[in-house]
């Protein structure tokens, strides 16, 4: 979204907020929320987050991940998928409650007959491997309910630039949007 006109609606609305009734607030108000990016988060996010691992890629995903969920994740209206819950419930790790718990109160996008069709589609033409079928369903999930955002450190399978053209080609023929296909670095390097 354009941030000038984020910026002009946030101005517009400090000036209606002075100057009308309570109701046209709320309305504005409404408006703004509509405006929010939906972001999914995928397994590796609460994973990063919570990570046990000690190298020095995943410590320094930790902070990134941790920088992020502090800086951005308000500004967004986060979701996520029980496919993300059940990957995490699959831990053996201390921090597998904590990993679930990060994921409190996020809205749950529900899994669809045509999200496993989505999902076939993508392993049948090859952007996705057949024996990680989850990552083609965190896609399918995400384009599906068209979410602004795929938030996830799944550089190999998901967030590829090699692969986003093809992603993208499969979902206009489906007549889907493809989410941005990012990680939290990419946010945290923006200039906002």
């Amino acid at each position: 979204m354009n941030n000038a006109f984020v910026l002009i609606i946030r101005f517009l609305h400090g000036i209606i907020i002075t100057s009308l009734v309570g109701y046209h607030v709320e309305i504005l108000n409404t408006v703004l929320i509509l405006m929010q990016k939906r972001v999914y988060i995928e397994t590796t996010i609460p994973s990063s987050y919570y990570t046990l691992r000690t190298d020095e890629g995943s410590l320094a995903r930790q902070q990134l991940t941790r920088q992020w969920w502090e800086e951005y994740a308000d500004r967004f209206i986060l979701t996520s998928s029980a496919a993300v819950l059940a990957e995490l419930t699959r831990g053996i790790g201390e921090a597998t409650q904590a990993r679930l718990n990060l994921l409190e109160g996020i809205e749950l996008l529900p899994i669809t007959n045509r999200i496993e069709q989505i999902e076939k589609i993508y392993i049948e033409r090859l952007v996705m491997p057949k024996n990680r079928d989850e990552d083609a369903q965190h896609l399918a999930i995400a384009s599906f309910h068209e979410v602004d955002v795929l938030l996830t450190w799944n550089l190999t399978h998901i967030a590829n630039p090699n692969k986003l053209n093809f992603i993208t080609q499969i979902n206009r023929e489906l007549g889907l949007p493809t989410p941005e296909l990012t990680t939290p670095l990419n946010y945290l390097e923006r200039i906002v």
